[in-house]
């Protein structure tokens, strides 16, 4: 199951506090102040990865804790800093802070820092003057707060594969890239998007069947509209097996519009697809009809794709 969606509490490290200690020894038995400072505490960072399923690790954990800072120690020795805490998202997540700010990464091996650790506190040494030669100052370790943060997944591809459950839309991206998604013969095969890449380098989505009523969370809901978004074109597919191919288009159709006005004014490629099942030249007007049976339509379809992601020259 994709996990696309997800709510966690993070928080970096604390800083250690800084340490009051006066050195002694045989020779010196007033050797004067000599507390280190505290080590700072570990930052949180997101790292976007090229894995979809990343956010699976935040379905059962829901808090994070970046390493704390050591206290100062005798002989000005400085506390260890925390380790920093690096958490992997998906590319494509969109991290929504409890003030409403939000951060998207789009980039793989782009990191943000979600959370900056605590401040060391300053250990007595630090605060020894020619006035003050036996300082009992020092401060506390910087508590940084706990954030509340929203993760949104948003699948960044060139392609959305739309269209009814079971219209061949897995069968078509298996067949444009080189992508072993799952095929069966019944609706709802695809039950979380696909990912596939084509030669020229373009990346397909193959999107779960949409029903009427999806936009308001029918069948497998909404949800898996919001990855469509950033595409730059769509594949309509629509079954050349259904008794009513113009009512099927029509109805995804209303699907897109009542999800978004923008998703619905997408350039769109009308693929009537598994057309090796006709028996006479379907009346439905498409852009293209193809089989993944047929090699010659399967490779105009890509033709056609290449050519609407291709930008216009002015």
């Amino acid at each position: 199951m994709l996990i696309d969606d997800v709510e966690i509490t993070i928080q970096a490290g604390k800083g250690g506090d800084g340490l009051v200690h006066f050195f002694t020894d045989r020779w010196r038995p007033k050797g004067g102040p000599d507390g280190g400072n505290g080590g700072n505490g570990g930052s949180v960072y997101f790292r976007a990865v090229s894995d979809i399923s990343k956010l699976h690790q935040f379905r059962h954990e829901k808090e994070f804790h970046a390493p704390d800072g050591d206290k100062g120690g005798p002989n000005q020795r400085s506390g260890k800093y925390g380790e920093d805490l690096y958490l992997d998202i998906p590319i494509g997540s969109v991290v929504t802070y409890d003030n409403g700010t939000q951060i998207e990464l789009d980039t793989a091996g782009q990191t943000l820092m979600a959370a900056k650790g605590g401040r060391g506190g300053k250990g007595n040494f630090h605060y020894r003057s020619s006035t003050n030669q036996t300082p009992q100052e020092h401060t506390l370790g910087q508590t940084p707060l706990v954030r509340r943060l929203h993760i949104q997944l948003k699948l960044i591809a060139d392609v959305g594969l739309i269209g009814l459950p079971n219209a061949g839309k897995t069968s078509l991206l298996n067949e444009l890239t080189s992508a072993h998604a799952r095929v069966a013969n019944y609706a709802f095969t695809t039950l979380e998007p696909n990912l596939g890449v084509t030669k020229s380098g373009s990346i397909i989505a193959d999107i779960p069947g949409l029903i009427e009523g999806a936009s308001e969370g029918k069948g497998l809901g909404y949800k898996f509209l919001k990855h469509i978004e950033r595409t730059k074109i769509l594949v309509h597919c629509v079954s050349a097996e259904s008794l009513d191919p113009q009512a099927d288009y029509k109805t995804v159709r209303q699907e897109l519009e009542n999800y978004s006005s923008i998703l619905a004014q997408k350039p769109e490629i009308i693929v009537l697809t598994k057309s090796d099942l006709l028996d006479t030249k379907s009346k439905f007007k498409s852009d293209l009809s193809t089989s993944i049976a047929d090699d010659k339509s399967i490779k105009e379809l890509n033709d056609l794709i290449a050519q609407k992601l291709t930008p216009k020259l002015s």
